[in-house]
């Protein structure tokens, strides 16, 4: 029977791949997207969310998160998603109106509703999980799995030397996540950088009309031809394919932190755990194998 997973996004475009990925997975059933601000700001992250569920017909509630870090001003990635997000994707689709509670509220009733059997998949900065925990500290014992596409443990950072863009976003938030006693299942730069499309498993996308492959080749459309970058990676699928297999990693255990203070700010270290509660797990490499058997479901004609 299929377990009950939320993903938590800040949907640019491998949010929109990650989406896709997570509705044909076979483990997990995709019971509740909601959305927080990172890549874009959290208004712009719903439209899309909202677009990426309408296109491939899913029948999802969204439920609209934080504006702001919780401490610190917004900072986004739109030099590397395009204004809006989705590379410039605009598809004519019609949307649904979002659910009337917040995010954080949507993240303690479902996990409450679904004690020790739901999932969450949080692929953008974990400002709403922070705040779940801070309004409901036993959430922290409801949630069963906790898969985070985030961080650079033992690899240069994509946003400053040592940080990852999700969580230096919030690095406050993930330094409350991480300490919260939440035993969670990290995806780091480390592993996620092993995982791309290419130039040419792009170009086998150009005649298919399958929606998931179609959304693919769209919203890295811009990434591969407009900014000629040779490859995108694929950071937030990867953490979906965690939650069907974490075989999909190489995992290694320990105690995570994140600095707050100016200097290296964001940056994640893992360290020996003082104690087994303490202990988390953080992917060092990625299974291209078993990783690439997933991501078959949603990109067939690239392989």
């Amino acid at each position: 029977m299929a377990r009950p997973m939320v993903m938590d996004v800040d949907t640019g475009v491998d949010d929109a791949v990650a989406i896709a990925l997570a509705s044909r997975l076979d483990s997990h059933e995709l019971v509740a997207l909601t959305t927080v601000a990172g890549n874009v700001p959290v208004e712009y992250a719903t439209k899309n969310t909202l677009t990426v569920a309408a296109w491939l017909d899913l029948d999802v509630p969204v439920y609209r998160g934080m504006s702001q870090p919780l401490a610190r001003p917004l900072f986004d990635a739109r030099e590397h998603h395009g204004y809006d997000g989705l590379g410039g994707w605009t598809p004519d689709v019609p949307q649904r109106e979002i659910e009337a509670q917040s995010a954080p509220e949507a993240m303690i009733c479902l996990a409450r509703e679904h004690q020790g059997a739901i999932t969450f998949a949080c692929v953008g900065p974990l400002t709403n999980l922070a705040v779940a925990i801070l309004l409901e500290p036993r959430i922290v014992d409801w949630v069963d799995r906790l898969v985070i596409m985030g961080g650079a443990f033992f690899v240069p950072g994509n946003t400053t030397q040592h940080a990852e863009f999700n969580i230096y976003a919030d690095p406050d938030a993930a330094a409350l996540v991480a300490r919260s006693g939440m035993r969670a299942e990290w995806v780091p730069l480390d592993a996620t950088h092993e995982t791309v499309i290419t130039r040419d498993a792009w170009d086998r996308l150009a005649s298919s009309e399958d929606p998931g492959e179609v959304l693919v080749r769209e919203v890295t459309r811009r990434t591969l031809t407009e900014l000629n970058r040779p490859r995108f990676h694929l950071h937030d699928p990867l953490a979906v394919a965690v939650v069907e297999a974490q075989e999909a990693v190489q995992m290694t255990s320990g105690t995570v932190s994140v600095d707050v203070g100016a200097f290296d700010l964001g940056r994640t270290r893992l360290t020996e755990p003082v104690a087994p509660e303490e202990s988390s797990q953080v992917a060092r490499h990625a299974n291209p194998d078993v990783f690439n058997q997933i991501i078959t479901r949603l990109l067939s004609s690239s392989r």
